[in-house]
Parts: C-alpha cells; structure tokens; sequence
C-alpha cells in the first residue's frame, strides 16, 4: 500500500446552517448519494469526483470538513458546488406550502437545514441506474466494487484512530465503464442492471457531449431524453435531474413517496406519473426539495421516535 498522506486541518463550511445529527445523517447517508460512510466517530467519510473528504459537526450543529492535504485545493473548490452554495435553499424553503400544508411543515421541522446535493451528473445516473429494487446499503455495495475495480486511485488515506489506511479510488468514468466487458460489471453485483449500464455506457461513447448537453437542458427535455436510456424510467430520472443536475422541480416517487402521498394526502391508488404531478402541482417549483423532506421522514418515522 502506498504510503498514506496527512490530513489536512478541520476547517467550517460556514454557508451551512447548524444542523442535527438526524439532518447530516440523511444528508450524506439518506439516498441521495452513495459513497459516504459513517464512521465510529460519528463522522463521515465521502468521494465524488476526484475528491475525499471527512465530515463532521460539532456540539453546536456547525459543520467542519478535512480531506487528504495532496486533495485539499481540489476539495475546497467542490464543496460548496457539492453541497449547493448557490442553490439559495431558504428562498426556495420558504416558497414551499408549508403553511398551509401541516405534514409538510412537519418534515421540515423534523429535519432542519436538511438540502438536496449537487453531485456530478455522470456519477448520479450511475448510482441510480444500480438503484432498481435496492436498498441503499446495497447500492453502496455495488458503487464501491464499482470504484475498486474500475476506478482510478485517488491516494491512500491516513489512519487516525477513527479511519484506517486505505486506498480510495473514483468512480469509473462513464468512458471508461464503454470499455468493461458485461460479465465484468456482473462480478460487481450488479445483476440485471449490468446490462442497463453496459449498454448506456456504449450509447454514451457513441454521442460524445451527450451527458453535459442533457444536463444543461429544461427539466422537460432533460427527462425526455435520460428515459430513452436503458433501464432508466421517470423515477431514475427525476433522480438523476434532481441529485445531480439541480432541476428542483423534478419529484422522484418510489414506495416511500407513494406511502406518504397516500397516507399523508389521501392519494389513494394513485400511479406513480399521477402522484408526481400532484407533487410538482402541490408544491410548486421546488417540488424536489419537498420531496426529499416527505422522503426522509416517512423513512425515518419507521424505526426513529418521530410522532406520527
């Protein structure tokens, strides 16, 4: 194993507000992304991109981040695009209908500070697409044999008591997964969901620009053209859209959300296409970032103390 670097300093990420224990765990833990761990410390250890970093709050909910010292020019520079410095969440939290809606309000009560990630677009569609009928330790799974596998190193981080020395490395580009062979993307449990991102990846190399133009497109468009991919449907692709290229509006509606929307708003019997644009209907331009309110709590409420 190559020999680990330091760490660099702890330093705040002051445009976060104070946030809870619960709130940074579903941040970086909840679903949206797949490659953070929490760690025996209470803290948590993500990669995206070409970036490492460790993540932790303090006794008074402020958040503070280090990485490897030969990462930390890099690593600085992606945060605050990562955890959405520009993406004005009050603005759009104050937006949403949470006066006159009392569960909604109740969701944001129970996770305050609680925003939505802007990871890498590639990165997104590659997690998602291993998403189908997992759960999220399994998708993690399958995202780290991905990144061990296929993957570049990123460095060797340094033990400290709370992490051991090991070696980090990327996600495979989606170019580089074009060049992987079916079977081998199997040998990283991905079942039936090897086929969906080996014949993507084939596409993908055969339209150069095709991600970074879909990326930059309305939400209509974007959507449109993501569900022509292999294997990916209207929930991928609000996913997609809402994780990894900022489209609020979009509404992603898995089983939690079709639980909530009939529990919560009497959507009773109603098809995933129907709650989605109740979603966008109901909540408004930023639909998504609801969402991941609903989400979080109709999860959490299972197995935390959260009143009904």
């Amino acid at each position: 194993m190559p020999a680990p670097a330091t760490w660099s300093d702890w330093s705040p990420l002051n445009f976060l507000p104070p946030l809870t224990d619960r709130t940074l765990a579903e941040l970086l833990d909840g679903g949206q992304a797949f490659r953070w761990n929490r760690q025996t410390d209470g803290s948590y250890l993500g990669v995206w991109s070409d970036c490492i970093a460790q993540i932790r709050r303090d006794e008074t909910g402020l958040t503070h981040w280090r990485s490897p010292a030969p990462l930390t020019k890099r690593v600085a520079a992606s945060l605050p695009i990562y955890f959405g410095q520009h993406a004005a969440f009050d603005a759009l939290l104050d937006a949403l209908p949470w006066r006159s809606d009392a569960h909604l309000a109740l969701c944001l009560k129970t996770f305050p500070g609680l925003r939505i990630l802007r990871q890498p677009f590639g990165e997104t569609l590659l997690g998602f697409l291993c998403s189908a009928t997992k759960q999220i330790v399994q998708i993690k799974q399958m995202m780290e044999l991905l990144a061990t596998r296929h993957g570049a190193s990123l460095g060797t981080i340094p033990a400290d008591g709370t992490t051991a020395a090991k070696i980090i490395h990327r996600l495979p580009a989606w170019s580089e997964l074009a060049a992987v062979p079916e079977t081998q993307l199997r040998e990283c449990l991905l079942g039936f969901r090897a086929r969906y991102i080996h014949d993507t990846a084939q596409f993908l190399a055969a339209h150069p620009g095709w991600l970074e133009e879909t990326e930059q497109l309305p939400y209509a468009e974007a959507k449109e053209r993501l569900c022509s991919l292999p294997g990916v449907g209207e929930k991928v692709a609000d996913c997609v859209l809402l994780f990894g290229a900022g489209k609020m509006e979009a509404f992603p509606v898995d089983v939690w959300i079709l639980k909530t929307l009939e529990t919560r708003y009497g959507l009773n019997g109603w098809k995933p296409a129907q709650v989605a644009q109740f979603g966008r209907s109901h909540f408004g331009t930023a639909a998504g970032l609801a969402q991941q309110f609903l989400f979080a709590y109709e999860r959490t409420a299972k197995k935390a103390n959260i009143p009904s």
